[in-house]
């Protein structure tokens, strides 16, 4: 019985030695792992929620808001001059024409007064959105004193100056009309 005892405590140190190994579990949201952190300059933000993107039937993408301090208060983290992220996991296919239709359609229904002083530089981020295929990813990465850089995969594509731009940009998820309430919601926790 000891010889069992001992055996037994031994896997367990080693099964624990293993799960301690492990990088910590990302959350899942329809088959997409999205971090629990990531770096925007010299700051580490948290995952604050994730949530699914759908247009009529179809699910779109996975969306990971990221922030310094979790929070529940859509506009607070909008209005906060702190690091933020959100970070887009495409479920399907999307030609460039969908993606820049769906962020003019954010920006005029959450922040029509911001965008339309930001045109010039929305019109230039607009123009870098790619093509994405089912399993890319695309961000939106504020960083206070650098700007908002929009990223493909790792690929940093321009970079946005302005507390203004990025207020424009996160008020897309996070305005009173975002995509889908479902989305806001599980991006807000």
């Amino acid at each position: 019985m000891k010889r069992l005892s001992c055996f037994s405590l031994a896997a367990f140190a080693v099964s624990s030695l293993f799960l301690a190994a492990r990088p910590l579990a990302a959350r899942e949201l329809a088959g997409v792992n999205m971090p629990d952190t990531m770096s925007a300059g010299d700051k580490t933000l948290k995952l604050n929620g994730l949530g699914l993107r759908k247009k009529s039937i179809f699910k779109v993408y996975v969306g990971g808001l990221y922030v310094e301090a979790p929070s529940k208060d859509a506009a607070a983290i909008v209005a906060a001059d702190s690091a933020k992220a959100v970070k887009m996991s495409f479920l399907r296919d999307l030609k460039k024409t969908q993606l820049t239709e769906g962020f003019s359609e954010g920006f005029e229904a959450n922040a029509k007064e911001k965008a339309a002083a930001q045109k010039a530089s929305i019109d230039k981020m607009l123009a870098l959105v790619p093509d994405v295929k089912e399993g890319d990813t695309m961000s939106f990465v504020y960083v206070p004193g650098k700007g908002t850089t929009l990223f493909s995969g790792d690929k940093a594509l321009g970079t946005f100056e302005g507390k203004d731009f990025a207020d424009a940009v996160f008020s897309i998820w996070l305005g009173p009309k975002p995509p889908s309430e479902d989305l806001k919601k599980g991006m807000l926790g």
